[in-house]
């Protein structure tokens, strides 16, 4: 009998779901091709199901990223105008996309608002919603769809990998990297969860500053991010970022976009690390909206994140703070959010 291959009703549903590469014996990478369609997918279903979102309701949210993509795909699959309240880090192919797809894009740009870029859009994004009563809000930083959407990721990596040491992922909203490993700990799994975050993001403990590396951090705490998850924090710069994502295309052929790259630094040096203990690594999304830019080297060059001078090893720290240009540890021991954090 022949192999079928499975048959789709949309894009939606099949790019969902993440492939699998073996980058080290010990390494794996679940390799999403836009994985913030997954927790789109379960919230818009989950509110419809659920009798919050009705057939043709007008859908608000806030994303400057994939995030937006995947709730446009998804909204566009049933029908719900949507209206996305983002910054300039929507750059103009993504705006196009959004667009096509049948979404209304709103820009802000006071990066000096309180809670900076990301306040801004939250500030705007109330505005909108007393204006238009009955707009549904998927809310992705505080929704607990969006780490419950990844219950079908944990279930592949337990089922395709075996028994994982270590899981290690990008930390933005909290949703993918905690939804994965709560799920695996469920399973039973005494799994280490290595989150990764970037200089300028409060996440973690550091002050708010610029972001030059996006798609990962945030400004402000979303309540997603359970800080007690996380055993140990990176911290990965835009040019150690960019470097390792190119790095990850010229020798693996894995297409990537940067968050991808700022994982695998931190993935593979635990994997070189502990050979006998299986690393799983989280790549989000594909690398053709980065094509102009960290796939360019006139780009890199032009914005200082050209070759960066990376050591073989991150700088430990012991609390948020000193830390190396490109890339620094910190052993988070499941320990609470910090003290001057406040969850949006």
């Amino acid at each position: 009998m022949k192999q079928q291959t499975p048959l789709f009703d949309s894009m939606v549903e099949a790019m969902a779901m993440p492939r699998f590469v073996r980058l080290r014996p010990n390494l794996y990478a679940v390799v999403f091709s836009l994985m913030k369609i997954l927790p789109a997918k379960h919230m818009v279903e989950q509110a419809r199901a659920d009798g919050r979102l009705s057939p043709g309701t007008p859908v608000l949210e806030t994303s400057s990223g994939t995030f937006a993509l995947g709730l446009a795909m998804v909204c566009r699959r049933w029908g719900h105008p949507l209206t996305i309240v983002g910054d300039p880090a929507i750059d103009p192919a993504l705006r196009v996309r959004l667009e096509m797809l049948g979404t209304r894009v709103e820009i802000v740009d006071d990066f000096d608002a309180p809670g900076g870029i990301q306040g801004a859009r939250l500030a705007r994004l109330e505005e909108l919603r007393r204006e238009q009563p009955g707009v549904f809000v998927p809310g992705q930083y505080d929704n607990p769809g969006n780490p419950a959407s990844y219950l079908p990721v944990a279930e592949l990596v337990a089922g395709t990998v075996g028994r994982v040491d270590r899981l290690v992922g990008p930390v933005g909203s909290g949703g993918s990297s905690g939804g994965i490993a709560g799920a695996l700990r469920m399973f039973g799994e005494e799994l280490e969860l290595v989150g990764v975050d970037t200089p300028g993001s409060v996440l973690f403990g550091l002050e708010n500053g610029p972001r030059p590396l996006r798609g990962l951090g945030n400004s402000l705490y979303p309540g997603n991010v359970v800080h007690r998850s996380y055993d140990e924090v990176h911290w990965v710069s835009a040019a150690a970022a960019f470097h390792t994502t190119r790095h990850l295309f010229a020798e693996r052929g894995v297409f990537a976009g940067p968050t991808s790259g700022a994982a695998l630094l931190a993935a593979d040096w635990h994997a070189r690390r502990s050979p006998e203990e299986t690393t799983v690594v989280v790549f989000p999304d594909d690398g053709y909206r980065y094509q102009d830019t960290v796939y360019s080297e006139g780009w890199l060059r032009d914005q200082g994140h050209w070759a960066p001078d990376l050591a073989d090893d991150p700088l430990l720290v012991r609390k948020p703070c000193g830390l190396d240009p490109h890339w620094t540890r910190m052993r988070w021991d499941r320990r609470p959010a910090p003290r001057h954090a406040v969850a949006r």
